[in-house]
């Protein structure tokens, strides 16, 4: 039989590059973990219990709050805040930082998250992921402060995503690489899939909700029909799974600003910055149009950007393009 990677195994021996390393930031990846399996069962439930639908109200930026959005934020606190391994975390089913409770002890780390990315679109079997990102905490004391979060994406310790498609997959970075993992249901365990994924120099697809292409700017428009000249247009409309896509196969992803929303629609802290450095750890890029998204000096939890993230060569041509 040939050696079997798990996840837990390979984090593990990730662990012993750092003997000063205490297993904080081990056991708040195995915490990830679990939740994960947590959702990723919850979600090959949809369409059989009634877990599908929007619950009634609207999260913090007037999205319908669907009811495994609910779900997947109960997890991750239910898990996170009690283990001592976070002292706070960030979501965006959340409009403040939600702290550890003063009866549990509180770890020198804060999670960010995007609990259930793209659950609208559950109800017609289109894969979702979640997105994570983990900052070393930077105030004094034990309690954690809205500055351990307002953290440039280039300060993570740690990044990735589950994507809950046709099988569970994880991706995620400490900074020495992009290693993925699949879910195996019949013993409940990640084995590894591929470490040190690279993606492609030459891309594939270029993906763009072009439903928006009205409101956008020449600059835009003229990026776009570059891209459409060289590949082809895949779009999902979930972006982990747009995102996971060109990651594998080369590609880059486009949400521009438009007249409606300039400041661009994704959310900088907990859905751009932790992609951006998976993408750059796999060899790619992500920007704003104008700079590196993990060069930005966040100002507030739920601030949004523009988003171009793939091949570094595309993103650069997006970024010459928008400075002329």
């Amino acid at each position: 039989m040939k050696d079997v990677m798990n996840l837990t195994r390979f984090i593990l021996e990730e662990q012993k590059a750092y003997p000063e390393a205490y297993g904080e930031l081990t056991n708040l990846l195995l915490d990830i973990i679990f939740a994960s399996k947590m959702i990723s069962r919850e979600v090959n439930k949809a369409g059989l219990v009634d877990i599908l639908g929007a619950v009634g109200k609207q999260n913090v930026h007037q999205d319908e709050v669907q009811k495994l959005d609910v779900y997947a934020q109960d997890v991750f606190e239910k898990i996170l805040l009690h283990t001592g391994h976070i002292c706070a975390l960030a979501s965006e089913e959340k409009e403040d930082i939600v702290r550890v409770p003063t009866n549990y002890h509180k770890g020198k780390y804060v999670l960010i998250l995007d609990p259930l990315d793209g659950s609208s679109n559950l109800d017609v079997n289109v894969s979702v992921g979640s997105i994570f990102s983990v900052h070393k905490k930077i105030s004094p004391g034990a309690d954690a402060d809205v500055s351990d979060f307002l953290q440039p994406g280039r300060n993570q310790v740690a990044a990735g995503y589950i994507l809950y498609g046709s099988s569970t997959m994880l991706v995620y970075t400490t900074g020495k690489g992009v290693h993925s993992f699949t879910l195996d249901p019949t013993i409940g365990e990640y084995l590894l899939t591929a470490k040190h994924l690279t993606m492609p120099k030459v891309a594939t697809y270029y993906s763009v909700n072009e439903g928006y292409s009205n409101s956008w700017n020449e600059p835009t428009r003229k990026i776009v029909d570059q891209l459409k000249a060289k590949y082809s247009g895949r779009h999902v409309g979930s972006l982990v799974a747009d995102f996971h896509r060109n990651l594998l196969a080369g590609g880059v992803h486009l949400n521009p600003a438009t007249t409606k929303r300039p400041e661009g629609k994704m959310r900088l802290l907990y859905e751009s910055a932790p992609l951006a450095w998976i993408a750059e750890q796999a060899g790619g890029m992500a920007s704003d149009g104008k700079q590196n998204i993990l060069d930005i000096q966040p100002t507030e939890i739920h601030q949004r950007t523009p988003l171009f993230i793939g091949s570094r060569a595309d993103v650069e041509m997006v970024q010459a393009t928008y400075s002329s």
